[in-house]
This record gives structure tokens, sequence and C-alpha cells, in this order.
């Protein structure tokens, strides 16, 4: 990663896309980001998220959706060194609601940037899966080794399929394409319904939290800035033509442990909303980062308490963005 490239980022106004920016402008790269303000959650959030990349001269930006296939053909005319691709309809109980609107984002559009990716001779792709994809795999730590998918979700179901996809691509056309599957992002910026940001307020409000099930169910928080190294060490990767890496902490805990930690940074007790068993969810979430390890260098540097801090250091001058749209 020395040499500068030029990156076409996805979803680049959002959590994980707009940290990702930041880091290969700081390491003298240019990136042109796309995204299209999807409503699920506040367009002013998003926004906000690219006030920092907007502030270096190799930055471009496009409002664009990967679903227009001629929009992305006319509009992305320079050349690329390779597509990061983290655009995507996020969420597992949204997706049973609306499965339709998945399958045209997260499936059509990726295929969208494929099929662009070869018009435009683009070599690379990274693609942003999931660990929803192992979904009920009682084989924990889950590996990518393990070619027993069990998706539970019509979200889970479309990041199998842009993997497969991406693996037709590679056989067919010689690219290269690695997956890598996030395992519960967390950290600022992060979405507003996910449950990290959603408890946090809810403590500061005196609102009941969804507390489901027991509160045993574990899940593999992964801070931000891992997750961001973890791509700039894919974008390092040469060796192979195919690969599909997890990118998580290897630390999963418990929706009690998780509700503890938050109420210990904020310094405020929860209220609970107890509630049964959720529809999609599984009841464990766990990476093997090895193989990220030995060949993405890829290593976690915040433990949970680090990183809830963080975040809420970050949450208490950026509350109002969730009441904007």
């Amino acid at each position: 990663m020395k040499q500068s490239k030029h990156f076409l980022l996805t979803g680049g106004a959002g959590f994980i896309g707009s940290h990702l920016s930041e880091k290969l402008l700081s390491l003298g790269h240019k990136v042109t980001s796309i995204d299209n303000f999807d409503n699920f959650y506040s367009s002013i959030m998003k926004k906000k998220n690219l006030e920092i990349s907007m502030t270096y001269s190799n930055f471009r930006f496009s409002e664009l959706d990967i679903r227009n296939f001629n929009g992305l053909a006319e509009q992305l005319n320079e050349s690329y060194d390779a597509i990061i691709h983290l655009a995507a309809k996020a969420g597992v109980l949204p997706s049973i609601q609306n499965p339709m609107e998945y399958t045209e984002t997260n499936i059509i559009g990726t295929q969208n940037l494929l099929e662009y990716a070869i018009n435009k001779g683009i070599k690379r792709f990274i693609f942003a899966s999931s660990s929803s994809v192992y979904g009920l795999n009682p084989n924990v730590p889950w590996s990518e080794n393990d070619n027993v998918l069990m998706p539970i979700s019509p979200y889970a179901a479309t990041k199998v399929s842009g993997e497969l996809l991406g693996r037709v691509y590679s056989n067919i056309y010689g690219m290269q394409f690695l997956a890598l599957r996030f395992f519960t992002v967390y950290g600022p910026r992060q979405r507003p319904d996910l449950a990290i940001h959603k408890f946090t307020k809810m403590i500061m409000d005196g609102s009941p939290i969804p507390f489901y099930g027991d509160g045993q169910t574990k899940r593999d928080y992964t801070y931000i800035d891992d997750i961001v190294n973890g791509i700039v060490g894919a974008i390092g990767f040469t060796e192979s033509n195919y690969e599909i890496f997890n990118i998580g902490n290897n630390k999963p805990i418990s929706l009690a442990d998780l509700v503890k930690t938050i109420e210990n940074v904020i310094g405020k007790k929860a209220k609970l909303k107890m509630l049964s068993n959720q529809i999609g969810d599984v009841p464990i979430t766990y990476a093997s980062i090895e193989k990220a390890h030995n060949l993405l260098n890829y290593t976690t540097t915040k433990n949970m308490n680090e990183g809830i801090q963080l975040f809420y250091n970050w949450y208490k001058t950026n509350a109002n963005l969730n009441t904007l749209s």
C-alpha cells in the first residue's frame, strides 16, 4: 500500500465507509465515494459522516444508487485500482419484512458493480460480507473453512449470494475478489438501529431497553478501527484471486454483559423490557480470526470497555442526529 491508489468506495457516507474513507485518504490514496442516502436512517447523520473526507483534495463524492447500472457507467468514468463495496440494505429483521428490497440492492446492486468492474477493467474487488452468513452454525468459533452456511434471514442470504457471485466473476474473468465477513461493528457513527447505539440512547433517556430472552445470547462485537484495519490489510493482499476472511474480535460477550458495560460507562442503570427471543436471531456469533491474522496481519486493538467509552464520547455530542432526516 505504499504506492498511491484510486479506490471506488460504495456506501461511503455510512458508518464503516466514512471511517474507511478517512483512513485511505490519510494514507495518501484517492477515494471516489458513492452513497444513495438510503432512508433507513438519517441522511443528516450520513452527510455529517462525510465532513472530514470532504476536506481532502483527493476525495470525490457522488450521490448514486448501485441499483442504477446506467448511472454508475455514466457518472463513474475515471480509472480505479479497486472497488471496495460496502453499500447494502442492512439489518436482519427489516429484511424479513421487506425481502425484495434486500434482493434488489444487495444482490442486483452487487452484480451491477461486478459488471461495471469488468467493463472498466478493474481487477480487484473487496466485498463487505457479514457474520450472518454462518446463521445457526454450532461449530464455534466460526471458520472460513466451514462450507456449511446456514443463513436464517433474507439479509444473510443476500450476503451469501454476494460471495458466490464474486466467486463466479473471479473464476470467469480472473478478477481478485475478497469477501470480508464483518462481525457486529460498533464505535463512533454507529447506525442508530444497532444495539449499542440504541441502548445508550434509551438508558440516557430513561426508556426501557428491549432485552431478548435470558440475556445469554452472545455477539462478537468488533470496534470500527479494527474493521478498517482489516480492510486495509485486505487491500494489500495479493496472494490469490478469491478468499474469504472473518474480520471480528474473537471475544463474544453476552447481552447481559453488554448492558452492564454500557451502564458502567454511562454511570446510569438500564430499565429492561423483557421479551422473548427475536425472530431471525442467532444464539452466538464468534469469529475465528486466525486466517486474517496470518494472511492480512490482522489484530484487534480495543477491548469492549474502551470501545464503548469511545462511542459514548461521540454520542454525547451527536445524539441529536438521531432525530434529524
